[in-house]
C-alpha cells in the first residue's frame, strides 16, 4: 500500500505577481482600520467589484484588524473575500496573508465535501501603502498559512495559487523579487514544520539525514554527507553513540556544506542542531502525558537543515556549513545510565546525571567537532534543549545566549526582520564553576537555573569562539493558530538563521 505520509515538503500554495485582476478568479480586498475621519474601515482597490458599503461593513462587523477575514458574496454572483491588515507593519500584513489562505482554503475543503468544484486560485488587490516589504511579509504569511501536514489518504482541496496584484505604478520587478526571496523564507520554514511534524515511526535518524540529504542535492551547491554509527564509533563521537544506544535505529550526523564561489575570505559560520529524533528521556524516563510531542525534539535540526537549503538557493556568498547530530533517545539494556562518563569527540569526558538531557550530549560532540576539522569563525547552535526556557519566555520567544554583544544584536535583527522574536538570556559566570564534575571534566546536569547551566554546559565545547545559543523548546510547537503559525511544528528559527547568514554577506 502507498505511504498516507505526505510528501516531504508538502506543496505550499504558488505565489504569483499580475498586472491587473483577471475575471472568474475570487477577488480579495484588504481593509485597514477606520481612520480620524470616519467610523468604517478604509478599504482597498477595486472594493466595488464585490459591492462593499458601509451598511454591509457594519453588519458583519468589519473593522479592518490584521486577519480579520470574511467571504464576500459579490453582485455579480461570485466569492470574493476581505482581509484586514490591520496597522500595516510586517506583522500584520503576515497575519492578514495567513489568515486569507485559511479562509480560502477551508472554503475550498467546504465546498468539496459539498460536491462542488473548488476555486484553484485567489487574487488579492494590494493598495498603494503596501511597499515591498509588506507585499513579501504577505506573500510569506498566506504560503505558511496554506501550509498543512496531515496524515490521510483523503485527498483535501487546496488552493493552488495566489496572485498579488500590485498598484498602477508600482516597481514590477521589485514587487516580484520581494516575493520570490519571500518564497523561499517560506519554504524553509514549511520544510522545518514537515520534518518536525514526520511521526517518529518514520522519521528515524537515517530517515532525517537521508531526508535532508536528498533534498540537498537539489539546492544549487549544497553538498550533504552522512555520517554512520560505524564512522561515529571510529573517531569517538560517545555523546550521539551514548544517547543513541538505547535504540535499535542507530545514529547520524549530518553535515552540509555551502561554500559558493568567492567566498574564502568570509567568515566561515557553523549552524549546530538537535537532531533527537524521538525523545522517552532514557531511563530518567519522561511522563506519559505530551511524551507524543516528543517527535518536534529535532526542531532545531530541522531549522539548520531548511536554512542551509535556503541558503544555498538565495546564493548567498558567504560560507555555511550546518551540522545535525540525530539520534533517537531510547529505553533498553543498552541505553545510557545515570552516573555513566561519556567521552565527546576530542576527549572531553561529561558525567550523566540525567539521560533525559540528552540533546546537549549530542551537540557537545558536533559542536567540538566543529571547532577541531571546521575552522569556524563562529558558532550558532539551535535546540529545543530545556524546559526552563518555556517557564521563563513563552511559547513564542526564543532564548538567545551569545558570547559577544555584536552577536547577539545580528541575531535579534535577523529575528526581526523575519518575524521571529528572541530574548536574550545571561551567560552567568558565577554558575560556571557548578559545570565541573568531581568524575569526570564536566557534568551534564549542573544545580542551578536550568537554560543558563545547560548553555554552559554548551560552551565548554564552543574552544572560545564567537558563540550563539538558541533555546527554542517554546516556540518550537504550537497548539493553536497564530499569526502565520499553525499547529505543531513551527519552523521557528530557520528564517532567522537564514537573514543571520545574509548579514555577513
Amino acid at each position: 500500500m502507498p505511504s498516507p505520509l505526505p510528501s516531504v515538503p508538502t506543496p505550499l500554495v504558488d505565489v504569483q505577481v499580475t498586472t491587473a485582476p483577471r475575471r472568474g478568479v475570487p477577488l480579495a480586498v484588504v481593509a485597514s482600520p477606520a481612520d480620524e475621519t470616519g467610523s468604517a474601515p478604509v478599504l482597498g482597490p477595486h472594493a466595488d467589484r464585490l459591492g462593499l458599503d458601509a451598511e454591509w461593513l457594519e453588519l458583519v462587523g468589519a473593522t479592518g484588524r490584521a486577519g480579520q477575514t470574511h467571504a464576500v458574496p459579490a453582485p455579480d454572483g461570485s466569492q470574493g473575500w476581505l482581509v484586514g491588515v490591520g496597522s500595516g507593519d510586517a506583522r500584520a500584513w503576515r497575519s492578514a496573508g495567513a489568515a486569507l489562505m485559511r479562509a480560502v482554503d477551508g472554503q475550498a475543503a467546504n465546498e468539496q465535501r459539498e460536491g462542488r468544484r473548488p476555486a484553484r486560485a485567489v487574487q488579492v488587490a494590494l493598495p498603494e501603502s503596501a511597499d515591498t516589504e509588506a507585499v513579501a511579509a504577505f506573500a510569506l504569511g498566506a504560503m505558511l498559512g496554506s501550509h498543512a501536514f496531515k496524515v490521510t489518504n483523503e485527498r483535501t482541496a487546496r488552493t493552488k495559487e495566489l496572485r498579488l496584484v500590485p498598484p498602477a505604478g508600482a516597481d514590477e520587478a521589485a514587487v516580484a523579487e520581494a516575493v520570490r526571496e519571500a518564497s523561499i523564507l517560506a519554504r524553509a520554514t514549511g520544510l522545518a514544520r514537515d520534518l518536525a511534524n514526520t511521526p517518529s515511526d518514520v522519521k528515524d535518524p537515517a530517515w532525517l539525514a537521508g531526508t535532508a540529504a536528498r533534498l540537498a542535492e537539489a539546492a544549487p551547491g549544497l553538498t550533504a554527507t552522512v555520517r554512520d554509527e560505524a564512522w561515529l564509533a571510529e573517531n569517538g563521537f560517545g555523546g550521539i553513540l551514548a544517547v543513541g544506544g538505547g535504540s535499535v535505529r542507530p545514529p547520524r550526523l549530518l553535515e552540509l556544506s555551502h561554500r559558493p564561489r568567492g567566498s574564502a575570505k568570509a567568515p566561515h559560520l557553523v549552524l549546530v542542531g538537535k537532531g533527537i529524533t524521538f525523545d522517552t528521556g532514557g531511563i530518567s524516563i519522561k511522563p506519559a502525558e505530551g511524551m507524543h510531542l516528543m517527535r518536534t525534539d529535532m526542531s532545531g535540526g530541522a531549522a539548520v537543515i531548511a536554512a542551509l537549503i535556503a541558503i544555498a538557493e538565495l546564493n548567498l556568498p558567504v560560507r555555511v556549513t550546518g551540522l545535525v547530530p540525530c539520534a533517537e533517545n531510547h529505553v533498553s539494556g543498552s541505553a545510557y545510565r545515570p552516573g555513566d562518563v561519556v567521552r565527546h569527540y576530542g576527549g572531553t569526558t561529561t558525567e550523566v546525571t540525567n539521560t533525559d538531557a540528552e540533546g546537549r550530549m549530542v551537540m557537545a560532540d558536533a559542536l567540538a567537532y566543529a571547532v577541531r576539522q571546521l575552522k569556524p569563525s563562529l558558532l550558532v547552535d539551535v535546540a529545543t534543549l530545556t524546559g526552563a526556557m518555556k517557564v521563563a519566555l513563552g511559547l513564542r520567544t526564543g532564548g538567545l545566549f551569545a558570547t559577544e554583544d555584536e552577536l547577539a544584536e545580528r541575531i535579534n535583527e535577523a529575528g526581526r526582520r523575519t518575524g521571529e522574536a528572541w530574548w536574550r538570556m545571561p551567560l552567568l559566570d558565577d554558575h560556571a564553576a557548578d559545570v565541573r564534575s568531581d568524575i569526570a571534566d564536566v557534568r551534564q546536569c549542573p544545580p542551578g537555573p536550568g537554560g543558563i547551566t545547560a548553555a554552559l554546559f554548551l560552551r565548554e565545547f564552543t574552544g572560545g569562539l564567537p558563540w550563539a545559543h538558541l533555546d527554542i523548546a517554546g516556540p518550537a510547537r504550537a497548539d493553536r493558530v497564530y499569526d502565520e503559525v499553525n499547529p505543531g511544528g513551527t519552523g521557528f528559527a530557520a528564517r532567522t538563521l537564514v537573514e543571520f547568514a545574509r548579514s555577513y554577506c
